[in-house]
């Protein structure tokens, strides 16, 4: 199935400004009880399909702007027929409270990977990390819960990694760092995770840089 979407969905417009309402998450997963890992901005949704066939005793769950994508990764799920993994559209600022607050399990990880980089300054309030995600998150992940960032934008890493840093209810987990290209911050070297997005792919292919960091969440 080919789907071809926009590039870059305007976050901040008003059609995407109505929260989603929760699905019943009986319906949704086999083991609802189980923990979950939510893949935030997760696009055609390939890494959390490879991540729920490898990880039975976890759910997954990708929140994506883009509701082609959504059908499709959906689609997709159903073919292999994976009762841990589900994918919801839906702008996640306006939408993350009410859908956390209806959750069955803890929230354990949470990855953002490759979000949109909005580079013009008058754009920056349309990237999905944003302080009220940040102290969403501060909220709702468990104690001790993990929060994996991604980019192949400098900036954007930087951006996302600064609101985390800041935030209390957060630590800067690190792991194996070292000084990238001359830049002053330091990066993890590899994903800790077994997957790789397509687009952690694509830029390592073409001789790019991946800017990763983790968080845990304070106990």
């Amino acid at each position: 199935m080919i789907v071809r979407v926009r590039q870059h969905v305007n976050p901040l417009s008003r059609q995407y400004q109505t929260a989603m309402v929760p699905p019943d998450w009986s319906g949704v997963y086999h083991h609802p009880q189980f923990p979950l890992h939510l893949d935030i901005g997760c696009g055609r949704g390939s890494f959390l399909l490879e991540m729920a066939q490898l990880h039975h005793h976890w759910n997954f769950l990708g929140v994506e702007i883009r509701q082609t994508l959504v059908a499709a990764a959906n689609h997709h799920r159903t073919e292999l027929g994976l009762t841990n993994l589900h994918y919801l559209f839906c702008n996640v600022n306006p939408s993350l409270v009410g859908l956390l607050t209806s959750l069955p399990s803890s929230l354990s990880f949470v990855s953002i990977q490759f979000p949109d980089p909005w580079f013009k300054k008058r754009h920056q309030k349309r990237r999905v990390v944003q302080p009220e995600l940040v102290d969403t998150l501060g909220r709702y992940l468990k104690p001790g819960g993990v929060v994996f960032l991604q980019s192949d934008v400098r900036e954007v890493a930087i951006d996302m990694v600064d609101q985390f840093a800041f935030h209390p209810a957060f630590s800067l987990e690190g792991g194996e760092t070292l000084p990238q290209k001359g830049d002053d911050g330091q990066w993890i070297l590899i994903n800790p995770l077994p997957v790789a997005t397509e687009r952690e792919r694509s830029t390592l292919e073409r001789g790019g840089f991946v800017y990763r960091q983790l968080f845990k969440k304070n106990i």
